[in-house]
């Protein structure tokens, strides 16, 4: 490989794919980055765009460098796009500016930059070592729809399934390498309705006020204790995250009441169950709940897979890992339905934050431990 791309170090890959706006949902010129830099390290690209508004169109990518007949498969997932970046920034959110030791920029952290490393860390792996895929959607941020969803049913198009896919979360928390993240707890949405009858406040015999119904079914469920945890995971919880009666009217009993709920699960849970749960509670105090769920938990039990994880960042960093489901959802919720997923990636102290930035070394770092996990990977 002689091509200028493969001596580009991780942050200068890293600023490339930032330089690129990509506010979800992400599109064209960030992929055009992303596809500009696999083609001369022999990637077969397939992009294609899913679905209509709202939660669409959505550009994904299928990225594929084949191995000889009969080799591992390991794949490299993420997403280009990014959340807007607001207001105040020091610098221009998609001019990325290193300052010191850290590059800044939108997606430095959240994952950019992980992607960067991880197209960097191909130099380290030999063609003929296996197979390797990239898995990258434009809308991990937004509603999820038509990212990763859409590239697990074309990879099942193409009988394409990895054996171990590693997705580029910023899991580290003070230093990189000080958590990887071997599962996740499920997440549903659930939104609540209590009907009433409209009324004058001084006849209320006359009306039906859903108030103090809600009310009733609100404290119910926040009274719910799911569980206690388990050995891999914290407790359920269920928060009550809206509340809207919209009543503009002093001397008027209103019609409807709403409120929405919360409830991020672990594995003795299904967010079918959840969602059933809630409805009877609803139904007893004459509501209606709405469930819409997100993602289900999952846990990819301690192994080798880990181990090997595990053993690139010691090599690499010095530290011990700490293997942990906390945090809130990503794409390997859809993910862990193809093969054995893990998330390891860089500290996520200021993603979606303002100046968002990350340490250059880190980016070096990653990407030489991303390269021994692949080659462990694909020798497994």
């Amino acid at each position: 490989m002689t091509d200028a791309s493969t001596c580009e170090t991780a942050t200068d890959l890293a600023e490339r794919l930032i330089a690129c706006p990509s506010v979800t949902p992400a599109q064209g010129l960030v992929f055009d980055a992303l596809e500009a830099m696999l083609v001369p390290l022999g990637f077969e690209i397939d992009r294609f765009v899913r679905g209509e508004a709202p939660d669409g169109p959505v550009e994904n990518m299928l990225a594929v460098r084949p191995g000889p007949a009969g080799s591992r498969h390991f794949a490299f997932a993420g997403h280009l796009d990014v959340v807007p970046p607001g207001e105040g920034w020091t610098s221009a959110p998609f001019a990325p500016e290193r300052r010191g030791d850290l590059l800044y920029g939108r997606g430095a952290v959240d994952m950019k930059g992980s992607i960067a490393s991880m197209v960097a860390a191909l130099g380290q792996v030999p063609a003929d070592a296996g197979t390797i895929s990239f898995i990258i959607t434009g809308d991990e941020e937004g509603p999820a729809v038509y990212g990763t969803r859409a590239l697990i049913d074309r990879m099942r198009e193409r009988d394409l399934a990895p054996d171990l896919c590693l997705v580029g979360e910023p899991t580290s928390v003070n230093r990189l390498g000080d958590m990887v993240k071997i599962g996740r707890r499920g997440s549903v949405n659930i939104w609540l309705e209590v009907e009433g009858v409209q009324g004058h406040v001084a006849y209320p015999h006359n009306a039906d006020n859903p108030i103090p119904r809600l009310v009733a079914m609100l404290a119910e469920l926040d009274a719910l204790v799911l569980d206690e945890g388990t050995d891999w995971f914290q407790a359920s919880n269920l928060e009550i995250t809206d509340l809207e009666v919209g009543n503009p009217a002093h001397n008027v009993i209103p019609a409807l009441a709403k409120a929405r709920i919360s409830i991020r699960f672990n594995d003795m849970h299904t967010g079918a169950e959840l969602g059933a749960t809630v409805s009877e509670i609803a139904a007893r105090h004459g509501g209606r709940a709405i469930p819409v769920i997100s993602g289900e938990s999952f846990l990819t039990p301690p192994g080798a897979f880990s181990a090997m994880i595990t053993e690139a960042i010691r090599a690499e960093t010095g530290i011990e890992p700490e293997l942990s489901t906390s945090g809130g959802t990503s794409d390997a919720r859809f993910l862990k339905d193809v093969c054995p997923v893990i998330e390891f990636g860089l500290c996520n102290a200021t993603m979606h934050k303002r100046d968002e930035a990350v340490a250059m070394a880190d980016l070096e770092a990653l990407a030489r431990i991303y390269a021994r996990v692949a080659q462990a990977a694909l020798r497994s």
